[in-house]
């Protein structure tokens, strides 16, 4: 749900997030805690999260999962044209972000 519309490599983009959160001391250590975490992920909030994912999705994340990691280890992604979050904007700054698809992620 949070990377529908995204192309190929902004869906592995955004798995890997996930697995680089789950790997990082800052947050939970389970994809569903990472996942669920209140307010994390855009798509839990608003129901998306329940859609059926389509083969590309699933091939997104299983290729995140043997290690595909577009952002380099990013923690953070926002889309800027839909992001309400002050604190996600501030948070993201132009000389730390990499931009892919309509993303910009962040370490």
């Amino acid at each position: 749900g949070e990377a529908r519309g995204e192309d190929y490599v902004g869906k592995v983009a955004v798995a890997a997030v996930v697995l680089n959160r789950v790997k990082s001391p800052q947050f939970p250590n389970t994809i569903k805690e990472v996942i669920y975490q209140p307010k994390a992920f855009t798509c839990v909030e608003d129901g998306q999260i329940n859609l059926k994912p389509n083969l590309e999705a699933y091939l997104a994340v299983a290729d995140a999962i043997l290690g595909n990691d577009p952002t380099k280890g990013c923690l953070f992604y926002m889309n800027p044209r839909t992001a309400t979050s002050r604190w996600m904007r501030r948070r993201i700054s132009a000389e730390n972000a990499t931009v892919i698809g309509n993303h910009v992620f962040s370490p």
